[in-house]
């Protein structure tokens, strides 16, 4: 086998759903990256401006760097969602919706194992002075673009990774190497004039086509932010407690999807219907019982409780008034400021 059937077929043993392969060279979408940055779109993610320069040279993260290999792991579609069950039947479904990916243990350490065993494949393949770098969505690697010019999937108008085998719900990994590798040929946009992604998006944060201002973005809003959440943006939350599926989830491209077997026994059924009252009960232990080891865990009691208040609020059951007053009492201002609006916004 050639270097590269070796290292796919080795992928493809260790569950990945997909391997590819492209050059080190920049990422042509660093013109647009670095206007991204100087509009304010990335909001208080100020760490990808830092590292823009890394991000837009290989050569600045591991020197002589001159192939990817781009891996991807399947995840399975949302049963149901916000997107089509709609605000009026709120009431009568109090339960936090949680973004798909994250209903699974966290996803970097499930693809750790085997992004390390391609690293000492590839290395042991390149012979004496290879070296490897792997990441998944850990290091300073503008990953949907390597993704897109690999052929693993095109980039959509909601700026996510469209794969044509599983929709738009993929995980990436990606190993960085000094190994010459032939590079695949890369996929070209496939959206065509649909929009559907822009018009569902319910904070309207896909300003334009391929453009995503982050503040605006409930995924940002419930995950990355660390303060209060803007009030006019509160009520487009619904009941989503972390992350928002709705852009991905409307995608034609979606009927193909297909769960992967790497991610598969990793799922968390107990965070598909988490009912909101009993969240906003927890405490430090009870979080870490429910969360520990998974991409919720890495946010905090504090924001999640936080982005809990919002949903109860949006809700409109009346039955969480007691346990929003003893929400309003918190002693971390940020929950009890946010429980105070959601006791408003219920006539409380």
């Amino acid at each position: 086998m050639t270097l590269e059937e070796s290292i796919r077929t080795r992928a493809l043993e260790l569950g990945f759903d997909g391997c590819r392969f492209t050059t080190a060279a920049p990422p042509q979408s660093a013109p647009r990256f670095q206007d991204w940055l100087r509009r304010g779109r990335a909001g208080s993610m100020t760490w990808m401006g830092r590292s823009a320069e890394r991000r837009l040279d290989p050569q600045k993260v591991l020197p002589g760097a001159k192939s990817l290999v781009v891996v991807s792991a399947a995840y399975r579609a949302p049963a149901k969602g916000p997107w089509e069950r709609g605000e009026t039947s709120l009431v009568s479904h109090p339960v936090g919706y949680i973004a798909a990916y994250a209903r699974y243990d966290d996803y970097h350490e499930i693809l750790k194992p085997g992004l390390r065993e391609l690293v000492r494949l590839i290395n042991a393949l390149g012979g004496p002075g290879a070296h490897s770098l792997a990441y998944t969505d850990t290091g300073p690697i503008l990953e949907r673009d390597f993704a897109q010019r690999a052929g693993l999937g095109f980039i959509g108008k909601h700026t996510n990774l469209i794969s044509r085998r599983a929709g738009n719900w993929t995980l990436l990994g990606e190993v960085l190497t000094t190994v010459a590798l032939q590079p695949d040929a890369p996929e070209h946009n496939r959206c065509g004039r649909c929009v559907r992604c822009m018009q569902v998006c319910p904070t309207q944060a896909i300003v334009a086509p391929f453009e995503l201002d982050a503040q605006r973005c409930i995924s940002y809003l419930t995950i990355e932010f660390k303060g209060a959440i803007p009030e006019p943006l509160r009520p487009a939350l619904g009941t989503r407690v972390f992350g928002c599926d709705d852009c991905l989830a409307v995608c034609p491209w979606n009927r193909f999807a297909r769960e992967g077997a790497i991610l598969r026994r990793c799922f968390r059924g107990n965070l598909e219907n988490a009912s909101l009252l009993p969240l906003l009960g927890l405490d430090d232990e009870g979080f870490r019982r429910l969360f520990s080891g998974t991409p919720v865990e890495r946010t905090g009691r504090v924001r999640l409780l936080r982005n809990v208040c919002v949903a109860l609020g949006n809700a409109g059951d009346l039955a969480a008034v007691p346990a929003l007053r003893k929400a309003s009492r918190e002693t971390d201002p940020l929950i009890a400021e946010h429980a105070a609006w959601a006791l408003r916004r219920l006539g409380a």
